[in-house]
Parts: C-alpha cells; structure tokens; sequence
C-alpha cells in the first residue's frame, strides 16, 4: 500500500509507525470475512481493511469527520482480523494511532464527552467502581428488567489464600474483577498453591490501563503502567517467576507494556521484561504441572461450552489451549459454532455501543447454547458478565469450575 503522510506526521516515531503497518498491507480482504461488525453491517468501512483507509486518509490529511469516527468506533477492537491476515498488518496498533488522531480532531457530542469520562472516572479505579456497584445492588431488586440485568447480585467477599512455598507469582487483581467475581483469583490461588506456586497479591497495584488506552487516552494508560511497574519492580528483582492474570483483557494489556513504553528511556526495559513474564492462569496450569492436576480433578457437571474470548485467542494467541487443558482434566466440552467471532463484551463497547452490542451477544449465546451445555465457562471478567445478562445458563470463569472439581 502507498503512503503520503501529512509532514507534520512522517518523521516522528508514530507516523513511522503508522507507516509500517499501512504499507504492509495488501488489500486481500481476508479480513472482512471474521470481522464481526462487517458480517453485521455490511459496510465496507466497517471492516477492518475500509478502517484503514480511512485511517490512512486521516494519517495523509484528508479532513477528519464524524463518519470517520463512527466507524472507527464501530471497531471492536477484538484482532479476529489480526488472527487471520496472511500478511501480519498489526491492526490493532495502526487503530490506536487513528482513534488517538481523531480524537484530537473531531469534538464529540456532549452527551458522549460525558459517558466516556464517567466511564473513566469509575471503572479504572478499584473502590469507585465498588461503591457503584453496592449502590447498584441495594436497589437492583426495584429496577426494571433491563437494568436489572445489567446489575449483577452481589458475590460473599473471598481472598487468595496467602502464599506458603518457595516459588511465587504475581496474581493481577484488576480493577472490576475484585467485586464482581471475587472468587476467581480465590480459585486461582488456590490452584497455583496445589502446584506449589504462592500467588503474591500486591497492594497498591492499579488498572491494567486498557480502559484508557482503548478510549484514546494514553498519558492517563501510562500513568495506571507505570504505576504497575514500580509497584511490581521489587518484587520481580526479588524472585517472582511471573505476573498471572485471570482476566485475559487485562492480560492482553499488559503483554503490550514492552510495546507502549517503547519509546520511554525510564521504563522501556522495565515494561518489556514484565510484559515477557504476563501469563494467562491457563499457561501456568497447561506447563508441566498439568499432570498433577490431572490425578485431583473429579469433574461434578456435564457438558460445557467454552467461550473463548477474544484478547485470549486473538489478542494473546492462545488459540486453543483452554479447551485442550480443559478436555485432558476430563471436561466434556461441546462444540461452539463461530468461536473466533467476539461476544460484543470488547470492555466498554457494550456501553458505548448497546445495540451492536446486543445483536453480537444474542448471536454468540445462540451459539454457546447450541450443544446444550449445563455451564458456560469463559476467561474474561467482562465476558462472563456480558453473556450472563442474556442467559440463565450460569456463566463461570473456567479455573473456578476446576477449582471445585479438585476439592
């Protein structure tokens, strides 16, 4: 592909950036085929290959618009397009650098300014978002159908249990997962101990900073990272072998610090190293020490159905691997049509754009439901939440179900 950036752009270390990906790719349109709100909307600018080249003619100076921003944030952000283009274009970089630019042009609506700074005043921040939601949950019992769905029943407070062996790793807390579903990282923990790791909880750590990041706001992301960073400093020069995380969003976003901080002489070192020890709760299980798992699990339901959610598969490129731990620890998993297709969960795009949304989340649950399981298990805090408000079908994250299954 052809590029003319602006001048004002060409030289610096984001236009050379932009560059890079525009020019590597080919057109092909493999894209358009897995990209979720292209199979909905049938607009070419709704795919990922028409987004860039409305990126591109944003980056080359062709007025920026309102249409332009729509569609831009029509995007998902799920990479199912990254998984599947033979030519490696890094779409999910190039649309940070376009939303980053047409943010700084196009003035939104008043009432969209607002949601989205509301969004960032709650959801990053740990105690905020608590209280909200306990406000929620007092009144949830006289709230309409619809908003009451939205609110999930509050869930008995639990810890990791504290860490008793030699090996340790960093279990990520997160932002929102503490009070919606506290007894993940509980399981995790206890897992993680079964395989003599202590799961280390550190206080003081923050958001991942992908609510940030994603909305097109990346000194307040590098704030909430590099905060991560010196509070985990110490602790990975101690000893911790890694930085586990039980919300594949989260976990996506922080394999990306060495990325984002690329550039920055402070922490650019620091953040490759941790995004190089960021794993997936299920990389820890799946290692060698599956096989001692394997003598404690006794599986108490019958089918389930494996949402595999997209900052697992696509953004993390852990494809399969959930299922194929899940299946050798004896679960019977049914099949899932469209599996690489996103929920329509994508953070906080539920919020921002419901009725997507909702059309992404009736299909995928059609899906999901289609082998008749018992329980719907998935990885991602946001998912899990998303998919339950359409479905009585209970929705879990996955090592809970294991956790229970080894008592």
């Amino acid at each position: 592909m052809q590029t003319f950036l602006s001048d004002h752009l060409r030289n610096t270390t984001e236009g050379r950036e932009a560059d890079r990906i525009l020019r590597s790719c080919v057109h092909c349109g493999f894209c358009t085929a897995t990209c979720p709100t292209y199979r909905l909307l049938g607009d070419e600018r709704d795919s990922p290959r028409g987004r860039i080249y409305l990126i591109k003619g944003l980056l080359e100076g062709k007025e920026a618009s309102d249409t332009t921003l729509l569609h831009l944030d029509r995007c998902l952000t799920c990479l199912s397009c990254e998984t599947h283009c033979p030519s490696g274009v890094e779409y999910g970089h190039l649309l940070e650098i376009g939303r980053r630019h047409i943010e700084a042009e196009v003035k939104r609506p008043l009432l969209d300014r607002l949601c989205r700074r509301l969004l960032r005043l709650v959801l990053p921040y740990r105690r905020r978002f608590t209280l909200v939601l306990r406000a929620g949950q007092l009144v949830r019992p006289f709230l309409p159908v619809r908003l009451k769905k939205m609110v999930p029943p509050r869930v008995p407070s639990v810890r990791p249990i504290a860490p008793r062996h030699e090996r340790r790793m960093i279990l990520f807390a997160g932002c929102v997962q503490p009070a919606l579903s506290p007894g993940t990282n509980r399981a995790a923990s206890v897992i993680l101990d079964r395989l003599t790791i202590g799961a280390v909880t550190v206080r003081g750590e923050t958001c991942c900073g992908a609510i940030d990041y994603h909305m097109a706001e990346p000194a307040a992301a590098r704030k909430f990272i590099t905060e991560n960073i010196e509070h985990w400093w110490p602790l990975i020069e101690a000893g911790v072998e890694a930085i586990v995380t039980t919300a594949s969003g989260c976990g996506a976003m922080i394999k990306e610090y060495g990325y984002i901080l690329r550039e920055d002489p402070r922490y650019r070192d620091k953040a490759k190293k941790i995004s190089s020890l960021t794993r997936d709760i299920s990389e820890i299980v799946a290692g060698p020490a599956l096989a001692r798992l394997e003598s404690l699990i006794q599986p108490r339901i019958g089918r389930l159905a494996f949402h595999n959610p997209c900052t697992l598969q696509h953004g993390q490129r852990l494809a399969d691997s959930t299922e194929t731990l899940l299946r050798r620890l004896g679960f019977e998993l049914s099949v899932v049509p469209d599996s690489h297709l996103c929920c329509g969960s994508a953070g906080v795009y539920s919020l921002l754009q419901p009725e997507l949304s909702a059309r992404l989340q009736a299909g995928k649950i059609r899906a999901l439901l289609s082998g008749g399981p018992e329980m719907i298990a998935t990885a991602n805090i946001g998912c899990q939440m998303h998919l339950q408000q359409a479905t009585d079908v209970p929705v879990r994250h996955w090592i809970e179900i294991v956790e229970e299954a080894c008592r």
